[in-house]
């Protein structure tokens, strides 16, 4: 998966990250988008997101990732943060158990602000602490699998699956925007193949007008 231009791009991603204060979200997010890390673990305040444009096949999508930056430890994360948002990463510390006890409260707090076709992926960090370990990798894909997610560990310090687990997402929103639109096609088609014969369309119809997943 290559990079494009900022200016050039054919689709417009929303990936919010969420989770527990200090598991690693803002490294993720900037390991992803600028290659960086900072080992400063201070946390900082107010939602802040970063860009990048990535191609998937022919098409250029610009990937737009929000960071809660800290507000989640105040619980003040508003149902703004998850509008429009196509996409999630849940992220828990893999050396912490108590980040991932929590991950249900999360996915319940996702759905009941996203829309309930988002694209969620579980993602256990800091995977290069692997002597800390307090969460087995099955126990965690295990209730990614329960729960219909996305499931992958990763490590924002050494860069270990953080591209993969972006770009997984990316091309699983993709493919259901792809689909969407070829059966909103389709559909444009009969509707306009019922009024050449003459029929006047429902009401009720759909028209290949906008894309929602």
């Amino acid at each position: 998966m290559g990079n494009g231009t900022e200016e050039d791009y054919n689709f417009v991603f929303k990936v919010v990250l969420i989770g527990e204060s200090g598991v690693g979200k803002t490294n993720l997010l900037s390991r992803f988008t600028r290659n960086e890390f900072n080992h400063d673990s201070r946390t900082t305040i107010g939602v802040e997101f970063s860009t990048r444009t990535v191609m998937l096949g022919t098409a250029a999508v610009k990937a737009q990732i929000w960071d809660t930056a800290g507000l989640e430890r105040y619980r003040a994360i508003t149902s703004a943060y998850y509008r429009g948002a196509v996409g999630a990463l849940l992220v828990f510390d893999l050396t912490k158990h108590q980040t991932y006890a929590v991950v249900e409260r999360w996915l319940k707090e996702l759905y009941d602000h996203a829309e309930a076709t988002i694209i969620v992926m579980l993602v256990g960090n800091k995977s290069d602490l692997s002597q800390a370990r307090e969460v087995p990798t099955e126990e965690a894909r295990m209730f990614a699998e329960n729960n219909g997610l996305l499931f992958l560990e990763t490590s924002a310090l050494d860069s270990t699956n953080v591209e993969l687990a972006f770009e997984t997402v990316l091309k699983e929103i993709f493919a259901k925007v792809s689909k969407q639109r070829q059966n909103s096609t389709r559909t444009n088609a009969i509707t306009l193949g019922s009024a050449q014969a003459g029929q006047e369309p429902g009401s009720g119809e759909k028209r290949a007008c906008c894309i929602n997943l």
